[in-house]
């Protein structure tokens, strides 16, 4: 995804916007740092997925869509392997 029609700044609010959201939905507990980090590279994630089904997504709402089910996905990963460790 090269952050079609938003810039770094609003990808960076976006992405933190989307991994709070993300956050809450899946009751985890991630700070603001990770929740930026969730919601950026979940967009990507997200993007590269439903782009393989056709899907595409552009703008900032699109961005904060990609980026809650992106950061959705890799908690959902992120606790399948933490669970695996234990």
């Amino acid at each position: 995804m090269a952050f079609d029609g938003v810039g770094w700044l609003a990808a960076i609010i976006i992405g933190g916007l989307a991994g709070w959201l993300a956050a809450i939905m899946m009751k985890s507990n991630t700070g603001i740092f990770m929740n930026i980090i969730l919601g950026v590279v979940g967009a990507i994630v997200a993007s590269l997925l439903l782009g393989l089904l056709g899907i595409g997504f552009g703008g900032w709402l699109g961005y904060l869509i990609a980026g809650f089910i992106g950061a959705c996905i890799l908690i959902a990963i992120g606790r399948a392997v933490s669970s695996r460790r234990v």
